[in-house]
């Protein structure tokens, strides 16, 4: 709401005057109320239609000479991102990856506001309105920023997400070693809303790492590097298979990083034999052919059984082993804590199970004996019914059988099968075929995949990609684009941290600078700004972060 001059007859008249947009989303006007003509307005009339709604709204006259303060907006947040944004190439590169002259508002810049806020305090992009109010975003008016425009620019990102991962590569490569790399793979799953099924919808049901159970969601794939930083991204079917995900990131990721030599670690649920051949198959720039390090599942560990089988391990610590299995290298990584600990648990919920299924024998040989018990009368039928559901919820199908025609209920231990499954106890089995790293850095090498596991629960946590609200797919993917470069960012800040030995988390960093605020005080229709005072931390911070300290004359 604001007020309108407009000039008639040679006079100058004033207007109350409110936006507002109508059905089709277009911004209007609308007189609510003729003031006048301006010459007319005695100064007692002005200043009493100044008091009037002062008083109404709970801003009173302050006495002369009173200070007026402004509520204070965080400076040391986007501060900070703005400066790696911009020394990473981002600012220009995605301006030039969405360059259109149809559009009559900055992409970049909007997208850039919806990455920060990931990164600051997580919100809906309705939110992310309410958040600029609270901010100073540094070289930017936010103040025309509307929700649609928000929208419109996600949409903008989607449409030419292909540009966007191309340059991507351009601005990453200086960060990545271009002789030898080791890339990391894996999936999550990223909660949905919403029960309209779409044409081409990507919000599927399968099973959900966060409860453990059928849900609608979307799959995550990611892929980085050993230290953490993020180079490309993709958003599958929410029941895609894991191992079909696998061979199209990494195609199209060399494609974007020419690197001479690639060492892929993959999860367990990405192996299969087909991704095995068709990763050897395939031929990178230089000419060789991608290294890999796949985690083995248990559910295929009787298929290295024989070759296991001929290893021997340390009983009193951990030890790795190795051997050969069609050509490729099996390591083998042994723990025995592991293995007592995952042995003792077996064994306590077998005796369980068979203590459950002898006292349902027992009452049966009670009952044919003519000792009756309170309740209905149990039949064989019945106990194998009951008995084979608690083996199966158990997922002991494997250790235990119930004889399903046998006259009498009656079941039998696989002593063998657990022999088998206590022999790989502890076991962590790794196939690869890469001939220069021994088995020890192998092992090292898979483990260090739980760094993207990492980058996952900062996904989840502390950027909230979940859970997604958007419907459309288009959305779907340019929301997981903006939450990828928040986290391309969080790894930067972790990696120049790093670097200087700095005693401070991403998060903790992230605190200190929310403390960093431009406040804003009125005396006398004289207005003053100015910047919070910096502590030794947060002056530290700025240099292990390798930025400027803000300034006023800077924003």
């Amino acid at each position: 709401m604001y007020i309108r001059a407009s000039r008639s007859g040679g006079h100058t008249y004033l207007r109350l005057v409110e936006s507002y947009r109508d059905e089709n989303g277009r911004v209007r006007q609308r007189q609510i109320a003729q003031l006048g003509r301006a010459d007319q307005l005695e100064e007692d009339q002005v200043e009493g239609l100044i008091r009037s709604l002062r008083r109404l709204t709970g801003r009173e006259m302050p006495e002369p000479g009173t200070p007026e303060f402004e509520a204070a907006q965080e400076v040391g947040g986007p501060w900070v991102l703005t400066e790696l944004w911009r020394s990473l190439g981002l600012e220009e590169g995605l301006k030039r990856a969405l360059r259109s002259s149809r559009r009559g508002f900055d992409a970049e810049a909007l997208l850039r506001v919806m990455i920060f806020n990931r990164l600051c305090d997580p919100d809906s992009k309705l939110g992310v309105l309410r958040w600029l109010e609270t901010v100073v975003m540094p070289g930017m008016d936010t103040k025309g920023i509307t929700h649609q425009q928000l929208l419109r620019a996600m949409d903008a990102l989607e449409s030419r997400l292909d540009r966007f991962r191309c340059a991507m590569g351009r601005l990453l490569r200086p960060l990545i070693d271009q002789e030898l790399s080791v890339c990391f793979y894996d999936l999550t799953t990223i909660r949905v809303h919403g029960e309209a099924e779409l044409d081409e919808d990507i919000r599927r049901y399968g099973r959900s790492k966060d409860v453990h159970g059928p849900a609608r969601q979307c799959l995550l794939g990611v892929v980085q590097t050993a230290d953490g930083l993020p180079l490309d991204f993709e958003v599958f079917e929410g029941n895609t298979a894991e191992v079909r995900t696998l061979l199209p990131m990494l195609r199209r990721t060399l494609g974007n990083y020419p690197i001479r030599r690639v060492v892929l670690v993959a999860d367990r649920g990405l192996l299969s034999l087909d991704n095995v051949a068709e990763l050897e198959a395939l031929e990178l720039e230089s000419g060789h052919a991608p290294e890999f390090i796949l985690a083995v599942p248990a559910s295929r560990y009787n298929d290295f059984q024989e070759a296991v089988g001929t290893l021997s391990f340390e009983t009193d610590r951990p030890s790795v082993r190795e051997t050969r299995l069609d050509g490729r290298r099996v390591v083998v990584a042994h723990d025995p804590d592991a293995a007592s600990a995952r042995a003792e648990r077996r064994r306590r919920k077998l005796d369980e199970l068979v203590a459950y299924g002898e006292r349902l024998a027992e009452k049966l040989n009670r009952q044919d004996e003519g000792l009756t018990e309170r309740g209905r009368r149990a039949s064989d039928r019945g106990a194998y019914t009951r008995f084979s559901k608690a083996v199966l919820e158990a997922e002991f199908s494997r250790f235990i059988q119930a004889e399903l025609h046998a006259e009498r209920f009656s079941f039998t231990v696989k002593e063998e099968a657990l022999a088998r499954a206590e022999r790989l106890d502890g076991k962590l089995i790794l196939l690869t075929n890469v001939e220069d790293l021994d088995a020890e850095t192998v092992v090292a090498r898979y483990k260090a995949l739980a760094d993207i596991e990492r980058g996952f629960r900062v996904l989840k946590r502390d950027i909230e990609i979940a859970p997604v609200y958007h419907r459309l797919p288009k959305r779907i993917r340019a929301h997981a684009a903006i939450c990828f470069l928040a986290l391309l960012l969080h790894r930067v800040m972790r990696m120049r941290l790093k670097a200087n030995n700095s005693p401070l988390s991403v998060e903790r960093a992230m605190e200190q600078l929310r403390r960093i605020q431009r406040h804003r005080v009125s005396v006398d229709e004289k207005r003053l700004s100015g910047l919070t005072t910096f502590t030794t931390e947060q002056l530290q911070l700025f240099e292990h972060l390798g930025v400027e300290k803000p300034t006023e004359a800077a924003l």
